[in-house]
């Protein structure tokens, strides 16, 4: 679906800076950015819904271990 977006003059020259160095279209750029922002957006509100209901926190290694993110034990000594 067609959007249009009116970005400041600063803003848009670095998009169109961006996109010449990257020869990318600027069009990938802002649908990254609206992407990202709104993923974060959505985030911050269930992190809210779970303040206001009182619901329990998630431990760090419980997300971890469900997302698959865990990395694996290194030697030590060892990057």
């Amino acid at each position: 679906m067609p959007s249009s977006v009116r970005l400041g003059t600063k803003l848009e020259m670095r998009l169109e800076r961006l996109a010449q160095r990257t020869g990318r279209p600027k069009s990938l750029y802002i649908r990254r950015a609206v992407k990202e922002y709104l993923d974060e957006q959505e985030d911050y509100l269930i992190a809210v819904q779970r303040l206001e209901e009182n619901l329990p926190s998630i431990p760090l290694e419980k997300v971890l271990d469900e997302l698959n993110l865990r990395r694996q034990a290194r030697p030590k000594g060892r990057r």
